[in-house]
């Protein structure tokens, strides 16, 4: 087991702790998801593939609008909450435990659009690892197809290296629970240390650290276009309502 799939597995079954509404996250970045697809010219007749699909947000989201959807991630334990959840809803998802840098192992079709959400692209430790999980992902594209991520906004975060991320407070029906990221910088590297705190008779602290990677949009822009897409756009949270910067790529 590498580092990368501890983390996930680590995070297995926090999702719902990380969004005020679950629900309403997943029904607002399908429809969000789905703007984007149609703005550029991707319909429901469109084979899609959550890449890095974790707990299954955008996956299950999506599969509840009607979308031909196939999802991997790198963590097994993560990804079984996604199909737990999708046999619930009654969703046909194809699964497939497999690090985004070997799609090819084991989808053999190509795909209209690929998604890869919520920073993913930024826990490859290394220039060579993006560009290993960028050449597998555009590889993985019909010509014509789009590829789409969300990442944090790491040509601001290096101007200053802040230590740690805004606090996000829920009110639940024992107290508040409070969920923070501290950051430890080296170079370009830097350690996560993500902390929910349950604030209620007895408090109860879920700590789970992990190593990522500050990409600029420059070195992320150059990479996909290296690997054989012709159109690289950034979109941000004020265009889109979502909390990440997004890259789409056309191949």
């Amino acid at each position: 087991m590498n580092i990368t799939q501890e983390f996930y597995d680590s995070l297995t079954g926090c999702s719902p702790e990380l969004f005020r509404d679950l629900q309403e996250a997943m029904q607002e970045q399908a429809e969000m998801l789905e703007k984007i697809f149609y703005d550029n010219g991707h319909n429901k007749e469109s084979k899609v593939l959550d890449c890095a699909c974790g707990a299954g947000i955008q996956t299950l989201g999506l599969a509840s609008l009607g979308y031909n959807m196939s999802s991997s991630d790198i963590s097994s334990k993560a990804m079984l909450d996604a199909k737990w959840e999708a046999v619930r809803r009654n969703l046909k998802i194809r699964f497939e435990y497999k690090d985004l840098r070997k799609l090819a192992d084991v989808f053999k079709a190509k795909f209209d659009i690929i998604i890869a959400m919520n920073n993913a692209l930024s826990r490859m430790p290394s220039r060579e690892a993006l560009k290993d999980a960028v050449e597998s992902i555009v590889d993985q594209l019909e010509d014509g197809g789009i590829f789409i991520a969300g990442i944090r906004d790491y040509d601001e975060l290096l101007k200053t290296k802040p230590s740690c991320s805004m606090p996000y407070v829920q009110n639940t029906e024992n107290g508040q629970r409070i969920s923070f990221q501290t950051w430890m910088w080296e170079n370009e590297n830097y350690k996560a240390v993500q902390y929910i705190i349950e604030d209620k008779k007895t408090p109860e602290v879920n700590k789970v650290e992990y190593e990522y990677r500050a990409v600029r949009r420059i070195e992320l822009t150059e990479l996909l276009t290296l690997c054989g897409c012709n159109s690289v756009e950034w979109k941000f949270p004020e265009e889109t309502g979502f909390y990440q910067p997004m890259v789409i790529a056309r191949k």
